[in-house]
């Protein structure tokens, strides 16, 4: 008789480590509701840190704070689905289970409050159009902030595109690697102005669109995609905040 045969359950490679670790990411947004509404909460929070003249500590406890949360709910997706695997009755150990994985997020929670409150109350009891100009105008946090949701607005895409087929062509992935480089090659731009570095940046941004070509990971509309998605959300997010400094300086 032949051998059963089975999945290959350990990782082959780094990469393949990479991609199970990005298709966990993808199930637990597409499928828990707790996880899509916290991902709009962070970048609500990504946005409004950017009115704040958070130092260098306390903008990494502010990040810190948001990832925590959302670590804390995918564990607590993990033992949901690994409990629910091997019994669909109620047992008390599973109800335990489930009960400790709820619990941690809840912690997690009410953390966040805590951080929200000492990060957030004084400055806000004394935030004026200073404190928005300040902000408006520091380069690197803008930059920070750029790339981050780039990131967020592909693994959204890539998430859009395994679970909904009607607006989007099934097994469409935009390249993050792609988006992150273009996104990178425009802050350049914004911030420096200057042809030389503008150019080599620009070099290293085609550099790994051809290399995700070359190797079949992306097609051309993929890269494309990627490369567009990169571009706008900075030329958005920094325009946004040169129109407000335009505005208030009225």
């Amino acid at each position: 008789m032949k051998k059963k045969e089975t999945h290959k359950m350990k990782n082959g490679n780094f990469l393949d480590a990479c991609q199970n670790a990005l298709d966990g990411i993808i199930y637990a947004i597409t499928t828990q509701s707790n996880i899509k509404k916290q991902l709009i909460i962070a970048v609500a929070v990504m946005l409004i840190s950017l009115f704040f003249d958070l130092s260098k500590a306390e903008f990494l406890c502010l990040m810190f704070t948001v990832v925590l949360i959302i670590v804390a709910e995918m564990i607590n997706t993990a033992i949901e689905t690994v409990v629910d695997l091997y019994t669909d009755l109620y047992h008390p150990k599973a109800k335990i289970a489930k009960d400790v994985g709820a619990g941690a997020v809840v912690i997690t929670a009410i953390n966040a409050v805590i951080v929200a409150y000492f990060l957030f109350f004084e400055k806000i009891s004394t935030i004026g159009l200073k404190m928005v100009e300040e902000v408006a105008n520091s380069p690197v946090h803008l930059a920070f902030v750029s790339v981050l949701l780039t990131v967020i607005v592909i693994v959204t895409l890539k998430a859009a595109a395994t679970r909904n087929h009607k607006f989007i062509k099934k097994d469409f992935m935009p390249s993050g690697q792609t988006a992150v480089a273009f996104a990178a090659l425009t802050i350049v731009w914004l911030t420096t102005r200057n042809v030389v570095i503008f150019t080599l940046a620009l070099v290293l941004a085609l550099l790994v669109s051809i290399n995700r070509y070359q190797t079949g990971k992306r097609t051309k509309a993929e890269i494309i995609t990627g490369a567009c998605v990169g571009v706008l959300t900075v030329v958005l997010l920094y325009g946004l905040a040169i129109i407000y400094l335009h505005i208030t300086s009225f």
